[in-house]
């Protein structure tokens, strides 16, 4: 098997965690520059390893009209562009066996959405792979998905918890059950898909996705999302004490042409994440101090999940309801 690479490395040993963001696809050249260029600045400022993402396609669409982005060729030129002038690593998405080796000459991480077929020739290109768990999938599915890189010659994998789903609809025929409308972030998730062996990830924007409801001009179709949510999403998962944190950010999540209501606002990205640096590092030292005393007394050492439930965060709101592409306001009791 080939040893681990250096940025796999850097981001299992990041504290308290890493950052996976950027727009949802590529939409182009300029603004995926400025989106990079400002999102380094904000990580760099709060002190997060980040690694730049965005799709060059959106193969999984559910109207064939709707927006997919600039296509393989044209969208890894984009990328390296990036690459190259912020000396960003990069992730991104494949949707074919065909994709992995011309993708994994730019991307530093290859995300796989939930086509297991795709984990060997992925697994082949050395780079470091980042499985998501499928919306139908049991956590204990990824400890085999991981063990399928590590088989095929790749120590270097990351498992990634975006939601599971059914949700709470009501679902009163067949027809219902297949059109499921909400997704389900179960944090004991977080805990279980450890049993994989590598890092976890936590995707706090797709794990908020709606259904393709809504009708577009030219006849595409688009999906809903409950942006206002991802806080109290991101809360949890730092707080249960995730590795990393995947999140889409874009600088007008209404204009987007794809999952807007659920790309995090580029201008409130710097308070989110500084208040989950401060929920991860205080859950942190108070992990390591109750372990410490644990020791000095003979007794057993907590667990980091035991720990982190005897303290609770305030809630924060973000924006003005008056912009709705703001609209994060969470009201959750302290």
């Amino acid at each position: 098997m080939a040893a681990t690479s250096p940025l796999y490395n850097q981001l299992k040993d990041a504290e308290p965690f890493f950052l996976l963001a950027g727009p949802n696809v590529i939409e182009s050249e300029e603004h995926i520059l400025r989106m990079a260029k400002h999102i380094k600045h904000i990580a760099t400022k709060v002190g997060l390893p980040l690694v730049f993402k965005s799709s060059f396609d959106k193969a999984n669409r559910t109207s064939s009209k709707s927006f997919r982005g600039p296509g393989m060729a044209e969208g890894l030129k984009i990328l390296e562009k990036v690459k190259v002038a912020y000396d960003l690593p990069i992730v991104t998405d494949v949707h074919e066996a065909y994709q992995c080796e011309e993708v994994g000459k730019v991307a530093d991480i290859i995300q796989i959405p939930a086509f297991l077929y795709l984990l060997v020739a992925a697994a082949q290109t050395g780079k470091i792979i980042n499985i998501k768990k499928g919306q139908f999938c049991a956590p204990s599915v990824m400890e085999n998905s991981a063990e399928k890189i590590r088989l095929a010659g790749n120590p270097n994998v990351m498992v990634c918890e975006r939601g599971t789903m059914f949700g709470y609809s009501k679902l009163s025929s067949l027809v219902q059950i297949l059109n499921v409308d909400d997704l389900i972030v179960d944090p004991r998730n977080f805990e279980w898909m450890r049993e994989a062996n590598c890092p976890v990830v936590a995707d706090i924007t797709h794990a908020l996705q709606q259904p393709a409801g809504k009708k577009l001009e030219g006849g595409g179709v688009a999906s809903g999302g409950l942006r206002e949510l991802i806080p109290c999403i991101a809360r949890t998962a730092v707080a249960v004490g995730v590795d990393g944190i995947f999140m889409e950010v874009h600088d007008d999540p209404l204009s987007a042409p794809v999952d807007g209501p659920t790309q995090w606002p580029l201008r409130h990205l710097e308070e989110l994440l500084e208040e989950l640096i401060a929920i991860a590092v205080s859950l942190l030292l108070l992990y390591r101090s109750i372990g410490s005393q644990k020791e000095s007394s003979g007794s057993k050492s907590i667990s980091h999940l035991t720990a982190t439930r005897i303290v609770r965060s305030p809630p924060r709101t973000y924006g003005s309801t008056a912009n709705p592409g703001d609209l994060i306001t969470v009201a959750t009791s302290p």
